[in-house]
């Protein structure tokens, strides 16, 4: 995971989770980083990626996701709690919350950024953007937020909407999402306003975060001597 460069949508995990589960987060990055200084590379790869390959699949080829995810599930049992939850959440917004309707749907302009954290010595990925033309040729981006908890608040929502936002500055910032998706519930600028200290707070908590993981790490070394 990498504090120092890590996808948003995990950084936002971390800076909200409470303080046992951002403990046992951290200590698992620096456990990760022990073990790929020792030459073990196998991550495990992404948990969340075959569920929202899926989930594109339903926006833009009409794919059965339901289908698709108990394929997912029968094919890896870790996937039996979480992915009937994604599913739900993601089709509640889809069908329900979603509101722009000028169908047919499209895959729009695909993007991926890397938005190196003003002061710090920090790199935040972001990737994974479902990119949604309309029969207007409007372009909508949605950026995921998988995890079962924290729920994303709208503090952490706000906090997210500016680093992607900056890091996508050349697409209209309206029209960016970041959707939490069991819950499915959608946040956008105009919706949640950036209430100009976002920067600001995103610094302090990050700083903090890399700060009590120097000290954690301090401990294992000690613990290696």
């Amino acid at each position: 995971m990498s504090l120092q460069r890590i996808h948003l949508r995990k950084l936002l995990k971390v800076l909200f989770s409470d303080a046992a589960s951002q403990r046992s987060a951290l200590r698992a990055d620096i456990r990760e980083e022990i073990a790929r200084k020792a030459g073990d590379t196998d991550s495990g790869g992404d948990f969340y990626a075959p569920f929202w390959f899926d989930a594109k699949a339903h926006v833009f080829e009409g794919a059965d996701l339901h289908g698709a995810v108990q394929a997912r599930i029968a094919a890896n049992r870790r996937r039996a709690d979480l992915y009937p939850r994604l599913e739900d959440g993601f089709l509640l917004w889809w069908n329900e919350r979603r509101r722009w309707t000028n169908e047919p749907f499209r895959p729009g302009q695909a993007l991926k950024a890397q938005f190196a954290f003003p002061g710090l010595d920090a790199t935040v990925k972001i990737d994974g953007i479902l990119s949604v033309r309309d029969a207007d040729d409007v372009d909508h981006f949605i950026y995921p937020y998988f995890a079962p908890t924290p729920v994303l608040s709208d503090e952490a929502a706000r906090l997210g909407l500016l680093l992607v936002t900056r890091a996508l500055n050349d697409v209209p910032p309206n029209e960016i999402r970041i959707l939490d998706v069991i819950r499915g519930q959608a946040f956008s600028l105009d919706r949640h306003p950036l209430s100009g200290d976002e920067e600001q707070t995103f610094r302090r908590r990050y700083t903090q975060v890399l700060a009590d993981q120097d000290a954690l790490r301090g401990q294992y070394d000690q613990a290696d001597e």
